[in-house]
């Protein structure tokens, strides 16, 4: 199940050429999620991004969230959670999240998804195949292959409560908020 990434760069006289074209090399298995593969494609540690930067960014560890002013881009392969989903404890769930660097992002006891986390980002996620529920505080969303997802800092889980494999497409920028102004 490998994830073919293609870099593009200069040559010494300016040219457009391709520096790199692979399979991603940085793939994540969380503990807390069974069967779960994070290809991390690539990082980006600053906006506005260097466009003569590093060749390769994907070469350290790679958390959930981006780097402070940064962003980046993942494929998640996530497998049908029946079978475990159910014994996950959402205590035990919050400790899980700092496997992935990402300690502070779980949410309140008795939440409706054991996996539900909240960041500081804006994540822009596409379906590439199958389909998975957004979970959210009140409320579920089907996702569907073809359908985009905008979110804006929410409390959220992906549940796929199918019998196949769902891919997604997330590109998480770095953001901040300030709840009592709206900001």
């Amino acid at each position: 199940m490998g994830l073919r990434r293609v870099v593009t760069g200069h040559d010494e006289n300016d040219k457009a050429i391709v520096v790199s074209d692979a399979d991603v090399h940085n793939i994540v298995r969380p503990a807390h999620r069974p069967g779960v593969e994070i290809h991390n494609v690539w990082v980006i540690d600053s906006s506005p991004a260097a466009v003569y930067g590093p060749e390769d960014t994907t070469t350290g560890t790679i958390g959930l969230l981006p780097p402070e002013n940064g962003s980046v881009f993942r494929v998640i392969h996530f497998p049908p959670e029946a079978g475990w989903i159910d014994d996950v404890d959402p205590a035990a769930a919050k400790s899980a999240w700092a496997s992935i660097g990402a300690e502070h992002v779980g949410v309140e006891d008795k939440p409706p998804h054991p996996l539900m986390h909240r960041t500081e980002t804006v994540d822009y996620s596409y379906c590439l195949e199958g389909e998975i529920y957004m979970v959210l505080d009140d409320s579920e969303l089907l996702v569907r292959a073809g359908d985009a997802v905008v979110q804006r800092g929410t409390n959220h889980a992906w549940s796929n409560r199918s019998d196949s494999v769902c891919k997604m497409l997330f590109v998480l920028v770095d953001g901040t908020f300030d709840i009592k102004n709206n900001v």
